[in-house]
């Protein structure tokens, strides 16, 4: 009776477990642009000095193409790109400004984590950025709802 029991309780947790969607893993909703005709996620992996400075360029030159309520970007950082949005980012400001037009960028806390793993020392970000929990996570949910994936 007991056996019996606790099988089927393992088969309720399971049933449970099986029947709950899948964890978003700390998923930041989209960008409120009702009225956006283009949605882009720039994806930024690399800590080069030249990617960090086209990856702004492409968001600038994007958001003077288009009218700023007409196109929703989101920057995703991870791995060395995180360098990007460090609290002392040389391109601490041009970030900060695209942010206020509208622009979000992302900063992938499992990287964050692996830093801090690393060095003993958590780093600091700039308080605009947006964490997200894994960074190519948020770029596959940004691709799954409409978004143009661009690696500059």
């Amino acid at each position: 009776m007991m056996r019996s029991q606790l099988i089927s309780a393992m088969m309720l947790a399971l049933l449970v477990w099986a029947a709950a969607p899948p964890a978003l893993a700390q998923q930041v909703p989209l960008q409120d642009k009702p009225f956006a005709e283009h949605r882009i996620v720039l994806q930024l992996s690399d800590g080069e000095a030249k990617k960090q400075a086209l990856v702004l360029s492409v968001a600038n030159n994007l958001l003077k193409a288009y009218d700023p309520d007409k196109i929703a970007i989101e920057v995703v950082v991870f791995g060395p790109g995180i360098d990007l949005l460090l609290a002392g980012s040389d391109r601490r400001k041009q970030v900060e400004s695209l942010i206020a037009q509208g622009v979000r960028f992302d900063i992938c806390l499992n990287t964050v984590d692996t830093i801090e793993r690393e060095t003993g020392k958590r780093p600091e970000f700039i308080p605009a950025a947006t964490p997200v929990q894994v960074g190519v996570g948020q770029i596959l949910f940004l691709a799954e709802n409409g978004y143009t994936v661009v690696r500059p």
